[in-house]
C-alpha cells in the first residue's frame, strides 16, 4: 500500500520518543571512532514542514515536539534532542521537523554511511532532494526495505544501526517485521535494530513483541509511552513502543531518567504512563 504519509504525524509524541532514543543510540555509535552504517527500512521524506501541507492538517506536533520546545527544565538527553530539532529551525520558530534520516545525518562521520529505503514515489523524491548534496555517503533506494535490506547485511564495517519503522497499515507488516529480523539476525547478529510500533486496541502489536521476545536474543530493551487512555470507540493510537535489539549498555539508565519527563509533558490525561524493561548483560 502507498497511501501512508508520515507527514500527517510529523513531530508527534511517537516521533519524540523514537527520535530521542535514536539520537542516543547514534551518539553511542559515533563516539566509538570506528566506521558504522545507518540503515532505514522506511525512511520517509527526510524533512517535514509543520506550518503547511499534511502536517498542518492534523497538527499532531502540537501535542509532541511543541510541548517541549520552550522548556528549560528537561533532562539532558531530552534537551539534546530538542536542541537538535531547533538546529533545523534557524529563526527560532518551530516550522520544520527532521525525519529519522536527517537526525542520523547529524551524527555521521566522514567514513560512515547511510542506506535509505522509501517505497512511496513522492516521499522518495523528497528524500533525494533532502540529501542532494550528500555524495556517496548516502544511497537512497525507492524500494521496500523489508526486501532491500537483505543485500546490505552484513555491512562492511560490521557495525550498524537499523531502524525499522513501517506504517503498519497492513496487518501483515507486523509479521513482516519478525520475519525480516529472523533473516537479518542470521546475516548480521551483532547489529543494533530499533523496531518502532504503535500502541493500538488490537492484538497484532502485542503479538509481534511476544514473537520478538521469543527470538532468544542475548540483549534487548523494550520501552513504551502511553499518552492517553484508550478510546472508547476502539480506534486510534494511544501511544507507541520501541523494541531494541543489541542496545547500547547505557540506554536503559538514560531512559529511566527521561521517560518520567516524557509522561509529564506529553501525557494528555491521567492514564499517561511508560514501561521500560531490558535484558542487557
Amino acid at each position: 500500500m502507498l497511501s501512508y504519509r508520515h507527514a500527517f504525524h510529523a513531530g508527534n509524541h511517537a516521533d519524540v520518543m523514537k527520535h530521542l532514543v535514536l539520537l542516543q543510540v547514534l551518539k553511542y555509535f559515533a563516539q566509538k571512532g570506528k566506521p558504522w552504517w545507518y540503515i532505514d527500512t522506511h525512511a520517509g521524506a527526510g524533512m517535514y514542514a509543520l506550518d503547511q501541507g499534511y502536517a498542518a492538517q492534523n497538527a499532531e506536533f502540537e501535542t509532541g515536539i511543541s510541548r517541549l520546545w520552550s522548556r528549560t527544565d528537561l533532562p539532558s538527553p531530552l534537551t539534546e534532542y530538542v536542541t537538535l530539532v531547533k538546529s533545523f529551525n534557524h529563526d527560532g520558530k518551530l516550522r520544520f521537523y527532521p525525519g529519522s534520516p536527517m537526525i542520523a545525518r547529524t551524527q555521521l562521520g566522514t567514513d560512515d554511511r547511510m542506506r535509505l529505503f522509501e517505497l512511496h514515489p513522492t516521499d522518495a523524491k523528497f528524500l533525494r532532494r533532502s540529501f542532494k548534496d550528500a555524495g556517496r555517503n548516502v544511497i537512497i533506494e525507492a524500494e521496500n526495505g523489508f526486501a532491500g535490506i537483505k543485500a546490505l547485511l552484513p555491512p562492511p564495517p560490521r557495525r550498524a544501526v537499523v531502524l525499522i519503522d513501517p506504517p503498519y497499515e497492513e496487518k501483515q507488516d507486523y509479521v513482516r517485521v519478525v520475519d525480516m529480523l529472523k533473516d537479518s539476525l542470521q546475516r548480521f547478529n551483532t547489529g543494533t535494530y530499533i523496531i518502532w510500533y504503535p500502541l493500538l486496541q488490537r492484538r497484532e502489536p502485542l503479538m509481534m513483541v511476544e514473537k520478538l521476545k521469543k527470538l532468544a536474543l542475548p540483549s534487548w530493551l523494550h520501552v513504551t509511552l502511553t499518552v492517553q487512555a484508550q478510546s472508547t470507540e476502539g480506534f486510534g493510537m494511544h501511544g507507541s513502543g520501541l523494541y531494541i535489539i543489541n542496545p547500547p549498555w547505557n540506554l536503559q539508565q538514560t531512559l529511566s531518567g527521561v521517560m518520567p519527563s516524557l509522561v509529564k509533558h506529553l501525557g494528555l490525561d491521567n492514564q499517561a504512563s511508560y514501561t521500560l524493561d531490558a535484558l542487557i548483560p
